[in-house]
């Protein structure tokens, strides 16, 4: 199922958005099928996002951006990362708990 590309587009931004607000260098964004992952992401900068995201409200967005994000700063899915996803996004669990419940994806990345 393709989504239309106004839905792509807003997804973009809102990333580009994120990793300004993070100070996180982006090479690229893609938003294209996956099948195991929301989300992936590359040390080179580049962020990959699986195209079911975009049929979710922006807080779902939100968290798998951020999450994906975070991970510029080390790939800790522990105590640390889960810390500053609540200082930037506050109660996040129940935008992931929704995602999880489809389980398409593995949290995030």
């Amino acid at each position: 199922m393709r989504q239309s590309d106004d839905a792509k587009e807003a997804f973009c931004q809102r990333a580009r958005e994120w990793a300004e607000r993070l100070d996180v260098g982006t090479r690229a964004i893609h938003i294209r099928p996956m099948h195991r992952k929301w989300a992936t992401c590359s040390t080179a900068g580049t962020l990959s996002f699986n195209e079911e995201l975009l049929s979710f409200d922006r807080e779902v967005w939100d968290y798998v951006i951020v999450h994906e994000l975070l991970h510029f700063f080390g790939p800790n899915h522990g105590r640390l990362g889960k810390s500053l996803m609540r200082a930037h996004l506050g109660d996040y669990e129940p935008a992931a708990n929704r995602l999880n419940d489809l389980g398409s994806g593995e949290g995030g990345g």
